[in-house]
């Protein structure tokens, strides 16, 4: 309290001018440098209140309050634009996925402008620099080891000449019998479901029934990974800031043992996989998705990596 009035008895002249860093915001030698990546939000759909309250208006607020504290700051966002939700939009509005993520890309980027959200910078996943990055990661995954192949049953409409992605299959639940179950899980029990699951599956796009067939996809091998995961995460916990809910959960992961995740989809929507014998087939989303904060990062300065591979800032 004694500073407080110390510093109003002073007056405004006396406080620190405000910082004005140079564009593009680079870390600074011997600052506090604060990277905030607020959530993406997904493209296939008009942002409400909720979207902006749920994570862009919070990071807003806390990247104002690093910028008052002098901080160098940098504020970046974008519009998460691969994956099925896309693509079943598309069919929807009958535009490509493209145009979707165009046209929905545009009226985020107005919504957040009118809010006067003070984005540094916002992006969107679906450009080259994305391409180049997840590429190269899955490329150093790969020549690690920590990549395997095994062979899933999908179900694949023989019409639409192509294999379906869990948002293009329904039919009737396996545990209630709800006659309009999706491919991933039943909006009447609540359940996860496996599309092959499905009783009378059928295809949304021309309404044929799908046939099961075996398809070949690659694995992020998480069982190699754990040995070394733990103690990181040992340490993190102690030295970090974890909600008590992320720590439950990452435990709760670990406790029953991590599995192989499958990071492939026969989709045409998606940046593409660059290994023979994969390369009609796109990234998973969630393995695509998170890498979208370091190519929006790439997209506003080509020093993005002063920013994402610098610990010692």
């Amino acid at each position: 309290i004694a500073a407080a009035v110390d510093a109003w008895n002073r007056g405004a002249a006396a406080l620190p001018k405000p910082w004005r860093p140079q564009k593009p915001v680079l870390p600074v030698e011997g600052m506090r440098n604060v990277l905030i990546t607020s959530a993406l939000p997904y493209v296939n759909n008009v942002p409400h209140l909720g979207n902006i309250i749920g994570c862009v208006l919070s990071a807003d607020t806390f990247a104002r309050y690093c910028r008052l504290r002098n901080w160098n700051t940098l504020y970046v966002c974008g519009t998460d634009e691969y994956g099925t939700a896309t693509e079943t939009k598309a069919v929807e509005e009958g535009l490509t996925p493209r145009e979707i993520c165009d046209k929905y890309n545009a009226i985020h980027a107005d919504i957040y402008r009118w809010f006067d959200i003070s984005f540094d910078y916002f992006g969107r996943t679906t450009t080259p620099c994305q391409t180049t990055i997840a590429q190269d990661i899955f490329q150093r995954l790969l020549a690690r080891g920590f990549l395997l192949q095994d062979m899933v049953e999908q179900l694949r409409c023989e019409g639409c000449q192509q294999f379906l992605a869990d948002r293009f299959v329904e039919g009737t639940c396996p545990f209630c019998s709800y006659e309009e179950a999706r491919g991933d899980q039943c909006d009447k029990c609540g359940k996860l479901i496996n599309a092959v699951e499905l009783k009378n599956p059928q295809c949304k796009l021309c309404k044929g029934v799908p046939v099961v067939k075996p398809t070949q996809h690659l694995f992020l091998d998480l069982p190699k990974l754990e040995e070394r995961l733990e103690p990181w995460l040992e340490q993190s916990w102690a030295k970090g800031d974890w909600t008590a809910n992320a720590r439950y959960i990452t435990r709760s992961w670990l406790r029953d043992g991590l599995k192989p995740r499958c990071i492939t989809r026969d989709l045409k929507w998606g940046t593409p996989v660059p290994l023979d014998g994969f390369r009609d087939k796109v990234f998973y989303v969630w393995f695509d998705a998170p890498i979208g904060y370091l190519s929006i990062t790439a997209n506003y300065t080509d020093q993005w990596e002063r920013w994402w591979k610098n610990p010692q800032q």
